[in-house]
């Protein structure tokens, strides 16, 4: 059955631009400025077969994937883009600029700070910590929801498991990152460009590997496995190694190109997990072929497509368990509403596009072998920002939702969010700590501070979003890894990526859809839009999928091997 849907973030007027492939090129031989392209062969094709294509239709390639047929080529033609859609041994070309943003800072994620009527306090007094557990992990609803507070003392994770956050970067310095960050393997695919991340901090434009100027990367590893060292706070799986897989740029925007490299460097390096918060595309829909869009973008489309799902399948089929998330466009993915949102960059304005469920895809997330996640609220409730949908939830998890609670004191509170690590370079770029490294006041409520004896200093945030949800499930998965995992060649240590599949869908908390069916949140301020309809029964529904991730069910419950 055809999947469809949309990671991370919903678009809005806010949001971040995306850059046009393939429109408003004009057909003719006539030189132009440089550009660099990310060129996919055709299936079947040689190496050698597709550089020739590719130099015939006036390109220079810079450097190759050759075992999934992607190559990033430059050129100063004009047609270039036209030329590689007509070869007979290309698919097409994707100009490879902005073309894609990473869910973060958006009127979903940090809603609590746009919300002109946010309650001043948490909502809710901290509760006694709980035995050996962190200081600030007493406002991690979401750890007890999925019992991850319980499975630890069962198996906190294995240092030999490494999960890949394929983001905008991971702040190695973070003192509850640093414990469990793995240098070795991890790697920065995305240098900055100056045009859309300002200035160079160094010379090269490649950021050091264990840096992160966006923060949406190191959020996510903290709730995969910030360390349980009696310092700020502690993520699902605990002794876990982290590797940073750099795909985005620091501005928010992601290019085909480098999210391709970073999941075949997972492949080849054998990483148990990826966690992937993004999706990779100008348009909100992915499409073989919409009329509404013109040729050259349609090719364009289809080499993304097939570049995404060689890559997915290259790191699945060496064993790599792939974690996406749902999206957050409160949308019943289904049954898609028009897109009127995409292209969302460049000379060409958006314009309606009729979505067609079965040649229609969002990458990475709607790519063969992720493990989509919906979000929800501590009340257990789908959060209104969440997509959802039988033919794509797989589980849901811990998101966090600002507007949970109606009714009560908690409702609109900063501690329904999700708490995790943040860099400080990033909060003092938002203006949420000083120069001196201070909280400014009124942020007291949501950003915390943490020094040790040695006087280094961490930083934490809340934030919301099917992002926050993804790595509660990526931290499961590795704690399944973890506890059934086995010895395997060469020292590594692994388990098979369907078995770790199939068992966080079987152990996961089964949950009903809610009666009426139809879930109105008007009494959270929304319009009718954001009505959804829950279909499919206890056992597999569109809310919440296989059910909410147990990490103690999935430490507890003998794995089952497939026959």
């Amino acid at each position: 059955m055809s999947k469809r849907f949309t990671v991370g973030v919903v678009a809005t007027a806010t949001a971040l631009a995306f850059t046009v492939t393939g429109m408003g090129v004009p057909a003719s031989a006539e030189p132009a400025t440089v550009r660099t392209f990310t060129v996919v062969a055709e299936d079947g094709v040689a190496t050698e077969a597709a550089i020739a294509a590719i130099r015939s239709a006036g390109g220079t390639v810079v450097s190759r994937a050759d075992e999934v047929g992607v190559y990033q080529v430059t050129s100063d033609r004009a047609d270039f883009q036209a030329k590689a859609a007509a070869a007979t041994a290309l698919i097409g070309a994707a100009e490879q600029r902005a073309i894609g943003r990473k869910p973060k800072l958006d009127r979903v994620e940090q809603e609590h700070l746009l919300a002109a009527t946010a309650a001043k306090g948490t909502g809710k007094k901290p509760g006694k910590k709980p035995a050996k557990m962190d200081p600030l992990d007493d406002k991690l609803w979401g750890l007890e929801m999925i019992r991850a507070d319980q499975a630890r003392k069962v198996e906190p994770g294995d240092r030999r498991v490494t999960v890949g956050v394929l983001d905008t970067g991971v702040d190695a310095s973070h003192p509850d990152i640093a414990p469990n960050f793995n240098w070795a393997l991890s790697r920065n695919f995305a240098p900055d460009i100056p045009e859309i991340d300002g200035p160079c901090e160094v010379a090269s434009c490649l950021d050091p590997v264990g840096t992160d100027d966006g923060g949406h990367g190191t959020h996510v590893a903290g709730t995969i496995g910030a360390a349980a060292n009696g310092y700020g706070l502690s993520g699902v799986a605990p002794s876990v190694s982290l590797v940073n897989l750099k795909g985005g740029q620091d501005s928010g925007y992601f290019f085909l190109n480098p999210v391709v490299n970073a999941l075949l460097h997972a492949g080849r390096s054998g990483l148990d997990v990826v966690n992937m918060s993004f999706y990779v595309d100008p348009w909100l829909y992915n499409c073989t072929a919409n009329p509404a869009d013109s040729p050259e973008a349609q090719a364009a489309q289809r080499a993304t497509i097939r570049a995404m799902k060689r890559a997915l399948t290259f790191a699945h089929d060496r064993g790599v368990t792939l974690v996406g998330a749902l999206g957050n466009n409160h949308e019943d993915l289904g049954d898609p509403r028009t897109d009127v949102s995409s292209p969302n960059y460049g000379d060409v304005a958006p314009y309606p596009r009729e979505i067609d469920n079965s040649s229609c895809w969002n990458l990475p997330t709607e790519g063969p072998h992720v493990i989509s996640v919906a979000a929800v609220g501590p009340s257990g409730k789908k959060a209104d920002y969440s997509n959802y949908g039988t033919e794509q939830t797989a589980v849901a998890a811990p998101g966090g939702w600002f507007r949970d609670g109606f009714g009560t004191d908690t409702f609109r509170t900063d501690a329904n969010m999700i708490l995790s690590t943040y860099p400080k370079k990033v909060l003092q770029e938002e203006g949420t700590v000083d120069e001196d490294g201070n909280i400014v006041p009124g942020a007291e409520t949501f950003v915390f501070k943490e020094c040790k004896a040695n006087r280094v200093c961490g930083y934490f945030t809340y934030l919301q979003g099917t992002s926050m949800a993804a790595p509660h499930a990526s931290g499961v998965a590795a704690l399944i890894v973890s506890r059934y995992g086995k010895a395997q060649g060469r020292g590594g240590f692994g388990l098979a990526p369907d078995l770790v599949e199939q068992h966080l869908y079987r152990t996961a908390t089964k949950r009903a859809c809610p009666q009426p069916r139809l879930v109105s949140y008007v009494n959270e301020g929304r319009s009718a839009e954001f009505d959804a309809y829950c279909a499919g029964p206890v056992s597999f529904n569109g809310f919440y999928g296989h059910g909410i991730v147990d990490a103690y069910a999935a430490v507890t419950t003998p794995l089952k091997s497939r026959r």
